[in-house]
């Protein structure tokens, strides 16, 4: 779907709901993906300087989640800009994308709305080593840990200090202690920063009700993929969801699919398929921030090349350059 076309459903939107919406995708497609990450600021703070509307800002998010500290610097920067800040979720806004959300004044969720639990994954130099590539670490799921632990106390019945004792042993000869470390201090991040977010929009609220919500979030939900839709999370996790009007979520499922059609999300990328004669650049976008201001796109710009073997026809990729650009 061109830009023409998906800002004429962005505008739909803006009128239909009164506000200033900001389009926000981290792409999945295979070998050019994205995440939430840090370099994403600056962006928004170009197409929020040229907002005209701030009334209500609106976030229109797709993301599989990234890093836990952007939410919480993002959440922030937008409110600088307006008193009401509301995320539109069409599909999936899982980890990082779900911890965005709970700093919204309004979470509006279609019928396909997905969130997911925010524990995060914590890799550093102490992490193990990853057998089958020496180079790299193996994440370390902060739940996974306190899972282990409390296995066993329940079903290993060992409740005494000294036998959990040797089970923090045992789990730190195999895991080094300073990960272990880390990822403590990443269940306590991640929980701050929930409970933060969510004091923005419910500042009055009872401190239980969030302790509630994150407990609900992070150790109550016991596998990171876990899918939150919008009854689970308002009968279960007891967040607050709006529900968009039949033409509301028609717009929202059709800009959606746009996206997906502009970043292939079901087509991997495979330099080679581009490849003429012995050497092409490519540039290929991997993740979109749109709004009526402005697009810009996080790509990726490289060379692929054929190189020639004894026995056989090799290819060589190198990625010269990532990172986002202003297309308009």
């Amino acid at each position: 779907m061109i830009r023409e076309e998906r800002l004429k459903l962005i505008r739909q939107l803006e009128e239909l709901r009164g506000s200033t919406v900001i389009c926000y995708i981290t792409g999945e497609r295979e070998n050019v993906n994205t995440r939430i990450a840090p370099d994403v600021i600056p962006v928004f703070y170009r197409h929020l300087e040229q907002s005209e509307k701030r009334d209500k800002i609106e976030l229109f998010l797709y993301t599989r989640g990234g890093d836990v500290l952007t939410p919480w610097r993002l959440v922030h920067l937008i409110r600088e800009y307006t008193g009401h800040f509301n995320v539109l979720v069409p599909f999936r806004a899982s980890s990082a994308g779900t911890l965005l959300c709970l700093g919204a004044n309004e979470i509006v969720m279609t019928k396909m709305g997905e969130l997911g639990p925010i524990d995060p994954s914590v890799v550093n130099a102490f992490n193990p080593q990853d057998p089958v590539n020496p180079a790299a670490r193996v994440p370390v799921n902060v739940e996974d840990v306190y899972s282990y632990l409390a296995l066993a106390r329940e079903k290993g019945g060992l409740n005494s200090d000294t036998a959990l004792a040797q089970a923090f042993t045992l789990l730190a000869e195999r895991i080094h202690p300073l990960a272990l470390g880390n990822v403590h201090r990443n269940y306590l991040l991640i929980r701050s920063l929930a409970y933060k977010m969510l004091r923005l929009r419910c500042n009055y609220c009872e401190p239980e009700k969030l302790k509630s919500i994150v407990d609900n979030l992070t150790e109550k939900l016991y596998a990171h993929n876990h899918m939150v839709s919008r009854r689970e999370a308002v009968e279960e996790i007891g967040l607050h969801i709006s529900v968009p009007s039949g033409e509301e979520e028609s717009l929202l499922w059709e800009l959606y699919k746009g996206y997906t059609e502009e970043l292939k999300f079901d087509e991997p990328f495979n330099p080679i398929d581009i490849l003429q004669g012995n050497q092409n650049e490519f540039e290929v976008a991997g993740g979109i921030v749109e709004s009526a201001f402005g697009l810009d796109a996080f790509t990726y710009r490289g060379i692929v090349e054929r190189t020639d073997y004894p026995d056989k026809e090799g290819t060589n990729v190198n990625i010269m350059q990532q990172g986002w650009k202003t297309v308009i």
